[in-house]
């Protein structure tokens, strides 16, 4: 298992997909970050979320993974990766776990850039700044949690299988579906995994990512019904690997 996921991190490092979301991720979120500080007005109350949850990695990992699990099958290495890894479900995990380890990384790179950016922005105009072990615990709660970004993506992309079907379909979850299910049902809403369970894992309230009907679900009832998805997505899409014929 080692020696695949080593495989795996190797073959994801050097990719020009994977230095282009990572540069994009850290783009995004430090762009909304500096028009958040040079913008907005935030308080000492208000500061953390308004500047500093600029995190844009998520989406950009659960993105990153799909391609790397569908494109197994769009550009026909499929049959090559599974002859070297003949169990299925653990080239399957491997996946999964390589693209975890690639959302923590970018997640923390952005997270520090961000950090470094928005004090210096705040800084130099006078405005409020958090404190600084207010602002390193936020950091040390939100980066794990990028672990499962990736794993979902891993899961959803093996389930689809069509590369751009299955960025289409996480696009509109975390954009379209997701909020409107929360608008219109938000007991739903909240169990959603892309946006409103990941957000309660950070310590987020309902208001901080625009649910304002929804109450969000502790941390640890979140962790679990991410782990449920995920798990769910994985054995699904497990199932189907080891029945699929390769081409």
């Amino acid at each position: 298992m080692i020696a695949l996921l080593r495989a795996e991190l190797i073959k994801l490092s050097t990719t020009r997909t994977f230095v282009a979301l990572v540069a994009a991720a850290v783009a995004t979120s430090l762009l909304i970050a500096s028009l958040s500080a040079l913008l907005g007005d935030p308080s000492e109350e208000t500061v953390l979320t308004d500047v500093f949850l600029s995190d844009t990695s998520g989406l950009f990992v659960m993105i990153l993974a799909i391609i790397g699990i569908t494109g197994e099958w769009r550009h026909r290495t499929i049959t090559s990766s599974l002859l070297a890894a003949p169990l299925r479900i653990r080239f399957l995990a491997a996946k999964a776990l390589a693209y975890a380890v690639a959302g923590l990384i970018m997640s923390a790179a952005v997270s520090l850039a961000v950090a470094v950016v928005g004090w210096t922005l705040l800084s130099v105009q006078g405005k409020a700044l958090p404190e600084i072990g207010d602002l390193v615990g936020q950091i040390v709660r939100t980066v794990p949690v990028s672990l499962l970004p990736g794993a979902f993506g891993v899961a959803l992309g093996s389930v689809l299988r069509n590369m751009t079907f299955a960025v289409v379909t996480v696009l509109l979850l975390s954009f379209a579906i997701e909020p409107t299910v929360s608008f219109t049902v938000p007991e739903v809403g909240r169990w959603g995994p892309t946006t409103a369970l990941p957000a309660a894992l950070a310590g987020l309230e309902a208001s901080d990512i625009g649910f304002e009907d929804a109450a969000l679900p502790s941390a640890g009832s979140a962790l679990l019904a991410l782990f449920a998805w995920i798990g769910g997505l994985f054995a699904i899409g497990a199932l189907l690997l080891r029945q699929r014929d390769l081409e």
